[in-house]
């Protein structure tokens, strides 16, 4: 009962073919959160699934909804004793669309393929694959202690593609019940694929349009051109005016003060690197002065996502009534999510760009969130790593990406540890989406070797 025998069980796991016998069947469910038609989907997908293996666990295992949800969630606990460390887990079962047409030839997003070391198929690390490595590096653990030496709760939604509608309210509601000491979860990706790493937090998100109504369609450009404002010139005025030729953000409520120094400490040791799959960086783009990491991890960046004025694909000789462009930010701790939109309608009004129509996309803001770096729970949790996996993980400060961390930071009051079993090119939320097997096996044992020490009794204090 050592744990090398735990680690060498959840590897055991993988070794046997039973992760991917697991993720197959997990995988042909299109549990698309997004499509409306699959609802009955997300909830086979908790009660047939992941109850079983849950409660098979010990856990006691409850069925929970919320009106603004987009489907139900499953709540798990395992109470071994109240005096012990309580730790909340965390996992989404919705993916988003399959895009099924794009995917490559002999690929579907729906049968999980392996080629060469990689697995294929929708939800394989977004967030299918992690949760369930999760959940049996836990079954590992208790099958060679007998027991965890420690408590859990386990909260796994179906929205959080669509935004996570529901889940803060059921937190707020739900608050007593959740109730833990500290979260430890996995979704986005390492740095790179052959390092472990943490992440303490997300960069929020702020999804809006710009967009300008001139007038009812369109008018000959020889006859009206330059005694019609044309829409399409000045959105692209705005758009131009939000952020410079290098893509510098120009609002100055858009961008942190400064970049703090446990921030930029443990950023100095990261290097982005999307591998050979990966685009090339661009190193002359963003806020000067910055490392690629401190610009992903430490800063916010401005994006165009789409735009359109016109019949893009039969231009005629018309002044185009109108132009549209859904935008971004994904903005760190400091930024005040409420005045976001407030700062671009003035800063527009300003440039004498006033005409231009700010609109929130989605419901739901992720608001940024970053646990400190220096925490004793930080450290205890990368040396657990480092003790089992040899290498020495990466600390991000947060994820360059959005997650609803803020709803347990905030409201459930958690300290919060992420530790990620994907890679930048896994082609998450894209066709193609994929697990490099050696991620799979090394996440097992990994994430193992830190249940096997949350149960030791050594834990920093709460």
């Amino acid at each position: 009962m050592t744990r090398a025998q735990a680690v060498a069980h959840a590897q055991d796991y993988f070794d046997s073919g039973s992760l991917k016998r697991d993720l197959s069947r997990l995988i042909a469910m299109p549990t698309e959160s997004q499509n409306p038609e699959r609802a009955p989907v997300l909830s086979d997908y908790l009660e047939n699934e992941m109850r079983p293996l849950l409660e098979g666990l010990g856990f006691t295992c409850r069925t929970l909804t919320h009106p603004r949800a987009k489907g139900p969630f499953l709540f798990a606990e395992r109470i071994e004793d109240p005096s012990l460390p309580t730790i909340f887990g965390y996992g989404h079962g919705d993916v988003i669309r399959g895009l099924d047409a794009q995917w490559s030839e002999g690929l579907s997003p729906w049968t999980l393929t392996e080629r060469g070391d990689r697995w294929y198929g929708r939800g394989v690390v977004d967030n299918k694959g992690q949760h369930v490595i999760n959940i049996n590096a836990l079954r590992a653990v208790l099958e060679t202690r007998g027991k965890l030496g420690f408590n859990a709760k386990y909260l796994i939604e179906m929205g959080e593609e669509c935004g996570s509608p529901g889940l803060r309210e059921l937190c707020t509601e739900q608050k007593e019940l959740f109730k833990s000491d500290v979260l430890i979860g996995s979704d986005g990706p390492r740095l790179n694929a052959e390092r472990p790493t943490v992440f303490l937090g997300s960069r929020g998100g702020v999804t809006f349009d710009l967009s300008i109504n001139a007038r009812e369609g369109g008018h000959h450009s020889g006859n009206w051109g330059g005694i019609l404002s044309d829409p399409a010139i000045q959105l692209a005025h705005a758009i131009a005016s939000i952020a410079g030729p290098t893509g510098q953000i120009r609002i100055h409520e858009w961008v942190p003060k400064e970049l703090p120094e446990p921030v930029r400490k443990a950023l100095a040791d990261c290097e982005v690197d999307g591998g050979p799959d990966g685009p090339t960086i661009d190193p002359n783009w963003g806020e000067p002065g910055l490392s690629p990491a401190e610009q992903v991890f430490g800063w916010c960046s401005f994006d165009v996502l789409a735009m359109k004025s016109g019949v893009p694909e039969t231009p005629v000789n018309a002044v185009p009534p109108s132009a549209w462009a859904r935008c971004q930010l994904r903005f760190v701790v400091g930024i005040d999510p409420n005045e976001v939109l407030p700062a671009l309608r003035r800063h527009l009004k300003r440039q004498g760009l006033d005409m231009v129509e700010v609109t929130l996309a989605r419901d739901e803001i992720f608001n940024a969130t970053r646990l400190d770096p220096e925490d004793a729970w930080v450290h205890w949790a990368l040396a657990s790593i480092a003790k089992t996996t040899n290498k020495k993980p990466a600390l991000l400060p947060n994820l360059g990406g959005s997650l609803p961390n803020d709803i347990f930071s905030e409201i459930l009051g958690l300290r919060t540890i992420w530790v990620p079993h994907s890679y930048p090119g896994c082609s998450q939320h894209a066709p193609d989406e994929h697990l490099p097997v050696a991620i799979a096996r090394e996440a097992l044992g990994m994430m193992a070797g830190l249940y096997w020490d949350l149960g030791d009794g050594n834990t920093p204090a709460l």
